[in-house]
């Protein structure tokens, strides 16, 4: 990974594979939603890079929401679309809170060592989970009913590219050196 350009900026993330998104234009669908679907997994946990546990924890916002917390709740949304939607894995028995807002609470054996293999295990389980699928099938392990596996693609890019903007602006306040650890700006 190379941070980008300033030192708030997401860091650019090189997939595991080498290839990015603009490396699939002529790929199947599923393989083009994979790629972005990957970027931004990875891009999620690189806004983690080079911080200290306390910057990770920073709270600068009202809500409960923290860089820490924010890759801690996609874990959550992972195992929701992927372990639940697709598999048919009820929540309880994956160990998730009742509600996706309690995802961004934060337990002190939480760490960005912890988060993050927790994060990468649960996009690996979400990769293992849709890999044998196609993008029409329609999967029934979500309360909403039957989904097909293109809109769970979809929603789970429109959830993680919203989270990694939330991630830009939450990292460039904190090494910006713009925001205290009480909550607010100076």
């Amino acid at each position: 990974m190379k941070p980008a350009g300033g030192a708030g900026d997401t860091p650019v993330v090189t997939m595991p594979a080498g290839k990015k998104s603009f490396d699939v234009t002529s790929e199947p669908l599923k393989v083009q939603l994979e790629a972005f679907l990957d970027e931004h997994r990875a891009a999620l946990r690189a806004c983690l890079d080079g911080l200290t546990e306390e910057q990770a924890r920073r709270r600068l916002v009202p809500s409960e929401t923290t860089l820490l917390g924010l890759v801690k709740h996609v874990t959550y949304a992972e195992r929701v679309w992927f372990g639940e939607a697709v598999t048919g894995r009820p929540r309880h028995e994956m160990g998730l809170p009742p509600n996706a807002a309690d995802a961004f609470i934060l337990t002190d054996a939480d760490t960005i060592g912890s988060v993050r293999r927790t994060h990468a295990d649960a996009c690996e389980e979400s990769r293992r989970a849709a890999a044998g699928l196609d993008l029409d099938d329609v999967l029934r392990g979500h309360w909403l009913g039957p989904l097909p596996l293109r809109w769970i693609y979809l929603h789970a890019l429109r959830e993680f590219a919203q989270h990694c903007g939330h991630a830009d602006i939450l990292r460039e306040q904190i090494l910006s050196g713009r925001s205290t650890a009480a909550g607010g700006p100076r």
